[in-house]
């Protein structure tokens, strides 16, 4: 090989290199600003000052005078957390996550099911309405649900299941059929050899469907049902618009936005950044559970035939 051959190989490595160190500086840079805040709100709800606005980005050391006349100075503390779940006249945050909890527990499942038997049939079935019904369902994904809300909030009113916490299941279960399309491609990857093979020895289609191509599509069914319990844990808008102001049913995102009224930010606003962490806790745990099977379910496949 000549001199100029390796020093221009030399100089592409150089290049690669240089540019490789760059863009790790760039997701470092990123990466920063998007803990940042995140930080921020986890050392706000071990705070000790009161108030939303403060002057330094970690707690400084406050100082109060207790009922006995003494001077204390404290900087972090566990006290609003322990005030968090404290129920008071109008707040009761513990109630508030159970009813979030059992919401997005009950619409996980429901959707989850409906979205992953409507993709199995559009994957499976062929019959005369199937590419109509695929083309009206792509359309009407891309109006956002909230337009319904008023038709939604009045037609529940009228069968009297508006504030309750029946009509929010309702609600985030009833049109998960038409977000079928990712799990339709996952589905299409599933050999259909399979299906016809397990039907020749007898099957039907529901022992098919239930006992060979759900147990090789868990990484489908991880991704759907992680998106399908997102959303009720943190939708705000469909969960204050039908509760209104019957507070018992209110779930985290209601309570926490009440909590930044006003005439309450400066008393409850710790309290605020300490309910934020206990809502964001439950996600990061999924999440780190679940990645493997969440990726494959996005960009993976079943096994190939």
């Amino acid at each position: 090989m000549s001199a100029n051959s390796i020093k221009n190989t030399k100089s592409l490595q150089s290049q690669k290199r240089a540019g490789l160190i760059a863009s790790y500086v760039f997701l470092i840079i990123l990466s920063i600003i998007w803990v940042i805040p995140i930080v921020w709100v986890v050392l706000t709800s071990f705070r000790v000052e009161p108030g939303s606005f403060v002057a330094t980005f970690f707690p400084a050391p406050y100082k109060w005078q207790g009922e006995d006349g003494r001077w204390y100075e404290q900087t972090y503390t566990l006290q609003n957390y322990i005030d968090l779940f404290t129920p008071k006249d109008s707040y009761d945050f513990g109630r508030w996550y159970l009813n979030t909890l059992i919401v997005s527990i009950f619409s996980c499942a429901i959707s989850t099911f409906f979205a992953v038997s409507t993709a199995y049939v559009m994957s499976r079935i062929r019959f005369k309405l199937r590419k109509t019904f695929m083309n009206i369902a792509l359309v009407m994904g891309m109006f956002p649900g909230f337009m319904s809300m008023i038709a939604v909030y009045f037609i529940l009113k009228s069968v009297e299941m508006n504030q309750s916490l029946i009509a929010l299941i309702i609600v985030y279960s009833a049109g998960a059929g038409l977000g079928f399309y990712v799990c339709k491609g996952f589905f299409d990857t599933v050999p259909k050899a399979l299906d016809e093979a397990a039907m020749i020895d007898g099957a039907t289609k529901a022992q098919v469907f239930f006992k060979i191509v759900l147990p090789m599509s868990k990484p489908i069914i991880v991704y759907q049902a992680l998106t399908a319990f997102m959303g009720p844990w943190m939708d705000f808008i469909f969960a204050k618009y039908l509760m209104g102001t019957n507070y018992e049913t209110y779930t985290v995102a209601i309570g926490l936005y009440d909590m930044l009224d006003r005439e309450r930010i400066f008393e409850y606003f710790r309290q605020f950044a300490a309910g934020s962490v206990c809502v964001a806790v439950p996600i990061m745990i999924l999440f780190m559970c679940l990645q493997k099977y969440y990726v494959e379910g996005v960009t993976g496949g079943a096994v190939k035939g």
